[in-house]
């Protein structure tokens, strides 16, 4: 197996494969109504929604980076606001995620192991390097969302 197929699969299961962990990121996304995502039921945590807008918007940028464009990264790039609670702009928000996800995914298997050394443009860390980070910033999420859940539910956190 090259280090490519094992990132895709180490990928693919904290997206929405058997993670290792637990839950992977869809899973963990099951069942959460539009309200709930908005909702803030720690304060000063960030909603579901905008934990969502946050993990699709850091995929993009790294498919971004992967095709060679440099992205200066502005906080409300980072954490795009929620502008509207429907049940139609939740699943734009899902979809939005997977989408991108999706083409990150194909990029990501267009490389050859020996690009995974070289270092992203405009950045000071590797290919590699930033494709294992951004598998653990969606875990690290998803863990959140994970609580957020349960604190909306009323279960001890």
């Amino acid at each position: 197996m090259t280090e490519i197929n094992r990132i895709l699969d180490q990928m693919d299961r904290a997206f929405s494969g058997e993670a290792w962990h637990g839950p992977s990121l869809q899973a963990v996304l099951e069942g959460i109504s539009a309200e709930d995502a908005s909702k803030h039921p720690v304060r000063d945590v960030h909603s579901i929604w905008e934990l969502v807008n946050h993990v699709a918007v850091w995929n993009k940028i790294v498919r971004q980076r992967l095709m060679g464009e440099v992205v200066a990264v502005t906080p409300e790039m980072d954490w795009p606001p929620v502008w509207e609670v429907s049940d139609v702009a939740w699943k734009r928000t899902l979809e939005d995620l997977a989408e991108w996800r999706g083409q990150l995914r194909k990029a990501v298997a267009r490389l050859a192991d020996d690009q995974l050394n070289e270092r992203v443009v405009d950045e000071e860390y590797t290919t590699y390097f930033m494709l294992h980070g951004l598998i653990q910033h969606d875990l690290y999420h998803a863990g959140q969302i994970a609580i957020l859940k349960k604190a909306l539910r009323g279960k001890e956190t």
